[in-house]
């Protein structure tokens, strides 16, 4: 018993001799910090990798509602819409022309001449801009941006109507079409297929064209002044200024600027005292 003690003394006194001895070589120490100094660095480097996928995922709000989800399958705005830039609502713009151009009330009076329709005996201002084609054909109408459909109706008068809801009150309105292929309710990418250009009974000059026009809280602006531009740009503009885009108001659509009936009269008083002076 005695023996076997002294045995396990020996052994212990051997181990603690071995320790000491490992610790005694100059590249132990080294090596425990280099370990150490590893392990630090991992976990830094781990959590910074989660920090950025937490990033790329975040929950977008709107209003202080979760919007980075579908659960009520309301229709969500895309974020990236304020950026698009607004294009032309035609598959291939070089094939483009314009027609007829938007009525701009701070325009020459030659330059608003030639954004006048001419509605049997009444003139009417344009509150847009017509486009066609450059050899007359029927060419594809696209979104101008993205956004909802709010409302597809059939009009006699204007060639049936496409209207687009986008953000802050912004609406895009594609008249003088056919084989739609939308629907109310729907959403709808920049550069979608609307519908065919066609004709219209209100603008029969223009004859093959599409009417587009851009509205911001129900004021008509000149869309060549936005085209190109993002959708913020006019959703800041402040339409109450009519220098910026020299937009004529309108509720119901193209309003008269003019009756020639009351023009004659005009001219038959204007004759009538012309001749009284004389």
């Amino acid at each position: 018993m005695v023996t076997e003690v002294m045995k396990m003394r020996e052994e212990e006194k051997n181990r603690s001799s071995q320790w000491k001895t490992f610790f005694k070589k100059r590249w132990v120490f080294p090596a425990v910090y280099l370990v150490a100094a590893a392990l630090l660095i991992s976990t830094i480097v781990w959590y910074q990798a989660s920090s950025n996928n937490s990033a790329k995922d975040p929950k977008v709000t709107e209003n202080g509602k979760n919007i980075s989800g579908n659960k009520n399958d309301e229709p969500v705005i895309e974020v990236n819409q304020s950026f698009e830039n607004i294009v032309m609502p035609v598959k291939n713009e070089d094939e483009a022309r314009i027609v007829t151009k938007f009525f701009d009330a701070n325009a020459s009076a030659d330059k608003q001449e030639e954004a006048i329709i001419v509605d049997g005996n009444k003139y009417r201002p344009n509150l847009g801009i017509d486009i066609g084609k450059n050899d007359g054909s029927e060419f594809e109408v696209v979104a101008a941006l993205s956004g909802k459909v709010a409302d597809v109706r059939q009009d006699a008068l204007l060639g049936n109507v496409i209207e687009v809801e986008h953000e802050k009150g912004v609406v895009t309105i594609y008249q003088s079409v056919k084989d739609i292929k939308v629907k109310a309710g729907d959403q709808v990418k920049q550069g979608d297929l609307l519908a065919t250009s066609s004709t219209s009974q209100l603008n029969m000059a223009a004859k093959n064209h599409v009417h587009f026009e851009i509205r911001k809280d129900n004021k008509a602006l000149n869309p060549l002044t936005y085209i190109g531009q993002s959708l913020t740009a006019l959703t800041e503009a402040d339409v109450n200024d009519s220098k910026i885009s020299g937009q004529v108001e309108s509720k119901e659509g193209t309003e008269d600027v003019k009756d020639s009936e009351d023009t004659e009269e005009r001219d038959n008083s204007q004759s009538n005292e012309t001749q009284t002076e004389e």
